[in-house]
């Protein structure tokens, strides 16, 4: 039960109890409350999360508080394999903290873990890592937890060593990729099909693995892009992004092509002949074979880098960069402009001589018509 009382300088306040998982006896209180319906509210939020046993005090550590956090507000809602990638930050908040608690750990001290994990991880690691990080430290906050985001202001570092920069073919590589596809089509082989699909459209290998006929609109020339597929759990999961949940155009001869595969007589588009889908290995597999039939010494290209290659494919032909980002399920035009800013820059010498040409012809014409 919780306890509301006023104190002397006409505030409420509100103590609860309950007890953890080894029968100690455990109280959480809260004062400032105006009025003591507010203090009422408050009171009614913790003894909900009594009952889910969500509540906890600042005797968690912070790698414990992850851990909670993870398990309440995420891993019903993500993926298997970004799951994962949770697990692997808690673990590294364990080895880095230990049993310190959470309303202990100090800018100073976040910035010191930073620096350790900063020093053997590349950028994007880092960036994402610390992204998670802070929705864990401000969903502390929101517990009363802590009072200060000490994620904030921190400053990113990393091992530019490991920095990878993805691999995308040119417009000529990508137009005798994708004639080498079209003369290896056969239903029985659907990694081909998949490759092909990832290059005239940009989507993810989960997001083409969960197509079943009913997202494919022939009429309309559309696929509906609303689930993904999970390799490991052989089960359909949520897109990547609720912005990743899309319907973007494709060109007919996409469609004809993808329409060889009712013939396997599944509900699921990719599914071959055997009755399973081609996993990431496989589609890798498929993809470097065709590369070096091709003559393209790309050794680390690899399946997801053909939704770079659509990009720079679509960017090259002048695509407005709102579009491309549409199309790719991006929440915003910053996430796209920053993930492909490498392409943009390649491509910028591109439109400055564009430029310079048009505005060497700027009153060419008219000059002329006056010399006549």
């Amino acid at each position: 039960m919780a306890a509301i009382s006023k104190s002397s300088n006409g505030k409420w306040r509100v103590r609860i109890s309950w007890y953890d998982s080894t029968g100690t006896r455990r109280f959480k209180s809260k004062a400032g409350f105006s009025t003591k319906a507010e203090a009422s509210r408050w009171a009614r939020s913790m003894e909900i999360k009594k009952d889910d046993s969500t509540i906890t005090d600042k005797s968690v550590s912070f790698a414990q508080y992850f851990d909670e956090w993870f398990r309440t507000y995420k891993e019903n809602k993500i993926s298997y394999i970004t799951a994962g990638k949770y697990r692997v930050i808690q673990s590294k908040l364990a080895e880095f903290y230990g049993s310190r608690k959470i309303d202990e750990i100090t800018r100073r001290d976040y910035q010191r873990f930073i620096n350790e994990y900063g020093a053997c991880h590349a950028p994007e690691s880092v960036k994402k890592t610390n992204s998670i990080i802070r929705s864990c430290v401000k969903s502390a906050i929101l517990d009363d937890l802590i009072t200060k985001d000490f994620t904030q202001n921190v400053e990113l570092v990393w091992n530019s060593d490991r920095e990878h920069k993805v691999d995308y073919l040119n417009v000529n590589e990508i137009n005798k990729l994708a004639a080498y596809l079209e003369s290896k089509l056969d239903p029985r082989y659907t990694s081909y099909y998949m490759i092909y699909t990832a290059i005239m459209t940009g989507m993810r290998l989960q997001e083409i693995a969960a197509l079943t006929w009913d997202d494919i609109n022939f009429n309309w020339k559309t696929i509906d892009i609303n689930k993904a597929w999970d390799f490991v759990l052989k089960k359909y999961i949520p897109t990547k992004t609720e912005s990743s949940t899309r319907i973007i155009r494709v060109n007919s001869k996409l469609l004809d092509i993808i329409a060889q595969l009712k013939s396997n007589h599944s509900g699921m588009v990719f599914c071959n002949a055997s009755g399973t889908i081609p996993t990431s290995a496989g589609c890798n597999k498929t993809l470097r074979k065709s590369l070096r039939q091709l003559g393209i010494n790309k050794p680390s290209y690899h399946f997801h880098a053909l939704r770079h290659s659509h990009v720079a494919l679509l960017l090259y032909k002048g695509v407005d960069i709102y579009a491309i980002s549409k199309r790719l399920g991006h929440s915003d035009l910053t996430t796209t402009t920053r993930r492909y800013a490498y392409l943009i820059d390649e491509l910028r010498q591109k439109a400055d001589d564009d430029i310079e040409n048009i505005l060497n012809n700027v009153g060419i014409e008219t000059s002329h018509r006056i010399a006549e």
